[in-house]
Order: C-alpha cells, then structure tokens, then sequence
C-alpha cells in the first residue's frame, strides 16, 4: 500500500539505500523468501536458551498509538547467549520480534482508524558493562542492526536511551557506524529527568511502574515481567560447546581471506544436504552454490546460490545444519 512504499522512499536518505534503482525492493524480497519472513511468527521459534535469556518485550503504547518496545541491556550475559546459540539464531529471532511488532502497528492502524508504521523503543542501559562490548557480541549487534536498517526502513519512530552510566559514550562508538544519520538523529539520551520526558509521549497507564507508569501485571508485579523479560546469566549447562560432541572426518587450515571450497554430486531432488563444522579461534563465511552449467570452470559468482554466504561464529558454537535440494546438481 502507499504508506508501505512511502516507508522505503524516505528510507533512500540512509546511506545504504542511495539508489532506489538499484533494485532495494527486489532485494527485500529475496531476504523475506532467504529468511521465510513470512512464515517466521507461526513457523519458526527461537532457541530455549534466547527465549529464557534475552531481554526485552513488547509492553504498551506511545500517545499516538505506537506499540513500544524496551530493550534492557543490563541483564544480558553476551558471552553466555553466544556460547549457547549461534549468531543466526539471533538474527532470526530479532527478524521475528520486528514482524511481530509490525503486525500490530498494523492491528493499530485498524483500531485507531490512521497510519502507524512504527514502534517507539525504550533502551534501558543501567548496568551496561564491559561484559556488553565483547567483541563478538559487538559484530552480531552490528549485523542486526544493519538487517533491521536494510529491510525495515522508518520502522523506528524514537528511541529514549534512559539512565546511561559513564561508559555509554565508548559502546555508542562501537556501534553507531551501523545506523544510518537518520536513524542517529531519532535517538534521544536522556538525563535524570528521563521518567517525565516519558510521560510527555507515553500516558502512565501505559508505562509500567518500574519506568514511572502506573501499568503492572495482573499478578501486581511492577516490571511487567509477563510482557518484558529481563534476562540473566545463562547457566554454563546451555553453552553448546560443552555439549555436543562432534567428530570431524578431517580439518585443514584456512588463512585469513582465502577460500575453501568442496563440492558435492546431488543426483536426485529433495536430496537432503548436511553440513558440519568448527573454526578454531575466528568466525569463517559458509554459503552453498549450484553450478548451473557443466564443467568445472564456472566461478562461484556465476552459480545459482542456494544458501546465501554469512559469518558463522564457527569458534564459538559449532554449526549443525542441513538443507534440502529441489532440484540435481553439483554443490559447492
């Protein structure tokens, strides 16, 4: 509809998104097909160590009738969730609480009788430590933030930062690279006075007590904890590395910026193709490739791409994950 495709044309201010000739739509579509957008809410869901360990939630709405969602970093073990879950794993998850926030902009759009296409988000960042700026947990925040920029244009209307301690500035630094100026520009660092700037956008039955509202749980629990979860550290029982056993039938060594390739001779369709594999001390790209012609001199880049290339956190958590092949063909 033409708010959805006003959406990505105010969008084109990003840096990334300069030329709307350059296919963004199509690109957009390919992520959702990539990713089974579409089907992520009903058909996917997030490992029980995120479920129970990540934070953050869904709880009210702005004035305007904006959901709003609260990020509440302090609680966060990084390194527990990384250890426990792979990267992709995250990136999925951060897909499916977007769409979910998007059906219900879209539930209040009916409600209300107007347009709202985007949510307000309240970042909590007491307790923000040195555990937070890990650097692996840096580089997947990156990747989701860039995924949420790229394919979710205009989603965010503001962004409250409330009660930052000292050390904020550093992992703002890390991070902001990987928004966009328009997005920069929706952020809002508040001060001590953080609780009645929120009442100037949000009415007090709508924000939990914990925030300065006057919402609770049912049960009376002032955090609105069956809404918000607030994390933890995640007991070393999760981590995969400590769990699962995989022997290897062979290792070889990869430099830095090289590429190792196998290929493999897929003789008949809804052949089922499996892959596992560790990195020693460093993430590595993994991507799956058909050859679309015979021979074995056709680059990589001319192959029809069935898995797209990512970066597996292979050193951290070992990857375990299969495909299926509709049609023959060799894989590379």
């Amino acid at each position: 509809h033409d708010h959805y495709l006003l959406r990505w044309l105010r969008g084109e201010t990003c840096s990334r998104r300069l030329d709307w000739s350059s296919s963004v739509s199509l690109q957009h579509v390919e992520f959702r097909r990539q990713m089974r957008v579409d089907s992520i809410i009903s058909d996917w869901k997030p490992p029980e160590v995120i479920e129970k360990y990540v934070s953050g939630g869904m709880c009210g709405y702005d004035k305007e009738g904006s959901p709003i969602w609260y990020d509440v970093i302090g609680p966060l073990d990084p390194k527990g969730l990384l250890l426990s879950a792979t990267k992709q794993d995250f990136i999925k998850t951060k897909i499916r609480h977007t769409e979910m926030l998007q059906r219900e902009c879209r539930r209040q759009s009916e409600k209300l009788s107007t347009n709202i296409e985007a949510i307000t988000l309240i970042y909590d960042c007491e307790g923000l430590g040195l555990k937070h700026i890990w650097k692996p947990a840096i580089e997947t925040y990156g990747e989701i933030l860039t995924m949420f920029e790229d394919n979710y244009p205009e989603g965010l209307k503001r962004v409250f930062l409330i009660k930052a301690p000292k050390m904020f500035p550093m992992a703002y630094n890390l991070i902001k690279h990987f928004l966009c100026e328009e997005t920069r520009r929706k952020i809002i660092v508040l001060g001590s006075n953080w609780q009645e700037v929120l009442h100037k956008h949000i009415d007090p039955e709508q924000l939990p007590v914990v925030y300065g509202g006057t919402l609770t749980d049912p049960d009376g629990d002032p955090r609105c904890r069956t809404m918000i979860k607030y994390g933890g550290t995640v007991p070393r029982s999760y981590y995969v590395q400590d769990s699962v056993k995989v022997q290897y039938d062979s290792s070889v060594t990869i430099s830095r910026g090289s590429v190792f390739q196998l290929e493999y001779d897929v003789t008949a369709a809804s052949s089922l193709l499996r892959w596992q594999f560790a990195s020693d001390g460093a993430d590595i790209g993994f991507g799956v490739y058909r050859r679309t012609k015979e021979g074995r001199g056709q680059k990589v880049a001319e192959m029809l791409q069935v898995l797209p290339s990512e970066r597996y956190n292979a050193h951290l958590v070992p990857e375990d994950s299969c495909l299926t092949c509709t049609e023959p063909g060799v894989c590379k």
